[in-house]
C-alpha cells in the first residue's frame, strides 16, 4: 500500500519553499512507498506539521524548531515503513572527541 503524507504549513511565515523542499526529498527517499505528498496552505499561523495519513509524524511545536531532513525521514519511515534502510540518512551525525578526556 503506498502512503499519502501531507505537509502543512503557515504561508505567513513563508515556509512554502521548505515544504516543497521537504517533499521533493521525502519523494525521491520513498519512491516505492509513496503515492503523493501534499502541500497543504495552514490557517493558523505558525504551523509546520507532517502527517501520513492520520497519523502526526512530525509537528514544529511539538518538537521545538524544525528538525533536519535526515531526522524526518527517519520518522516517516518508522510510520510507513519500519524495515527501510535509510542508508547515510540512518546514520547518526559525526561525533568528535576531545583528547585528553
Amino acid at each position: 500500500m503506498k502512503h499519502t503524507l501531507t505537509i502543512e504549513y503557515c504561508p505567513k511565515c513563508k515556509w512554502m519553499m521548505k515544504a516543497a523542499y521537504f517533499a521533493q526529498e521525502f519523494l525521491t527517499t520513498f519512491e516505492d512507498e509513496l503515492k503523493a505528498v501534499t502541500l497543504h496552505p495552514s490557517e493558523v499561523n505558525g504551523v509546520f506539521r507532517i502527517t501520513a495519513g492520520d497519523v502526526i509524524v512530525f509537528d514544529r511545536k511539538q518538537h521545538g524548531g524544525f528538525a533536519e531532513v535526515r531526522e524526518l525521514k527517519q520518522m516517516i519511515r518508522d510510520v510507513i515503513c519500519p524495515g527501510k534502510d535509510l542508508g547515510h540518512s540512518d546514520k547518526k551525525p559525526h561525533q568528535t572527541q576531545t583528547s585528553g578526556q
